[in-house]
């Protein structure tokens, strides 16, 4: 059972939609800002436009509905998931086209999927073994449907996927003589890759467009245009250009996830990286942040902020970004310059101050106050995304704008 993070969660029917985040609204709260939101919807899109792609958007990431809309709505192709009850929550608010990049494993699951395609969705999911084909034609042929899927070319070490052309092919000799199968292209993830370093990144994809090439080479695609996808959030401009190599017809879709919101930290950096290789001055900005509220101040140099492991992700320590007074103007930041969260507890922040100095009163010390409210930017987005059920688009003056319900 999921933990709930604040009485924001506890407070479902709290109208927050026009009240401003200084004021009315129970913290913490996870928060999308609009403008960096919108530059990313569009900054993106136009990304893989230029580099004639195809986006289909990781929906794991955020697992909100509102944000998959506002993603088809700039352009995307469709919406990526990474298991069949993701597929199924997405289908259910009215996201067609899935791209299940994952294997699905299971009589359950192939039932969820199942269902989804005989309601109309449009699927396609990924396989790496003959077991799984022969499990999967199985059970869609009893079904009467013909399940469309990618073979999945993986690394050495990784995860899932065939090691190398020779067993892609094999797997796609077998799938050409399963009736419920219908093989369309190629799938693979070049972020275990990258682990390695950014060599192992375009050794990888070279491979994937070998094994493309030869795939299509021995007809094994039904499709004349085939698809070939990868891209994480950290090297979708390697991917787009490696494919832009493929001799024969393809179709290539990225799919990025951490791009809508990105962050202040893990793909802050990756996003340096894609700027200097393409020789951009502007990339993504930051959209999604944690306000929560100064809760303590218990001895000179030290804050306790009402926000924990509950609220936010912890692969990096959150970054202190603003500060306001309770009650205050959006157009007033206070500064939280030397600020450093040091350790997170369930529902607690450490944070160090610089340079204490005793206030006037025993819930002040310098210009902190218990009770002001703090802008936290986060690292890796899906690790904050999936501790809530609700997260807040505002506008610049942090006026509620919507209330985003996240089905994970």
């Amino acid at each position: 059972m999921r933990a709930e993070p604040g009485a924001e969660r506890r407070h479902k029917g709290c109208p927050e939609t026009g009240r401003r985040l200084l004021e009315g609204v129970s913290l913490p709260a996870a928060v999308v800002r609009e403008a960096p939101l919108a530059h990313n919807l569009a900054w993106m899109q136009r990304f893989a436009q230029r580099r004639g792609a195809w986006l289909a958007p990781h929906g794991k990431t955020s697992m909100a509905p509102a944000l998959f809309h506002r993603q088809l709505a700039a352009g995307a192709w469709g919406i990526t998931l990474a298991t069949a009850p993701q597929c199924r929550a997405a289908f259910a608010a009215g996201v067609t086209r899935l791209l299940l990049a994952n294997q699905l494993v299971g009589e359950a699951n192939m039932a969820i999927v199942a269902d989804l395609l005989e309601a109309g969705a449009e699927l396609i999911c990924l396989v790496d073994s003959e077991a799984n084909a022969v499990a999967l034609d199985r059970h869609f042929t009893a079904r009467g449907l013909r399940l469309t899927v990618l073979i999945e070319l993986g690394v050495p070490g990784g995860r899932c996927g065939c090691r190398g052309e020779d067993q892609a092919l094999t797997l796609a000799e077998r799938i050409a003589a399963l009736p419920g199968l219908s093989l369309v292209g190629l799938e693979g993830y070049e972020g275990l890759a990258g682990d390695d370093g950014e060599r192992r990144v375009a050794d990888y994809l070279d491979e994937m467009v070998g094994v493309a090439q030869a795939l299509s080479a021995a007809g094994r695609f039904e499709s004349p245009t085939p698809l070939i996808t990868a891209a994480g959030s950290a090297w979708y401009d390697r991917v787009a250009t490696a494919f832009q190599a493929l001799e024969r017809p393809f179709q290539p879709v990225l799919r990025p996830g951490c791009y809508v919101v990105h962050d202040h930290g893990l793909y802050a950096e990756a996003q340096r990286g894609v700027l200097a290789r393409e020789g951009l001055d502007e990339g993504l900005r930051p959209a999604l942040e944690v306000f929560a509220q100064v809760q303590s101040l218990p001895e000179p140099g030290l804050a306790i902020v009402a926000m924990g492991r509950r609220d936010v992700g912890g692969d990096r320590l959150p970054l202190p970004l603003r500060r306001y007074r309770e009650g205050g103007a959006a157009t007033e930041p206070l500064t939280v310059a030397g600020w450093e969260v040091t350790r997170l507890m369930d529902q607690h922040a450490f944070v160090r101050l610089p340079e204490p100095v005793a206030g006037e009163d025993e819930v002040r010390v310098g210009d902190v106050r218990v009770g002001d409210v703090v802008a936290f930017g986060i690292s890796h987005p899906c690790l904050t995304f999936d501790r809530w059920q609700r997260v807040l688009r505002v506008d610049e003056a942090l006026e509620v704008q919507e209330v985003m319900e996240t089905r994970f």
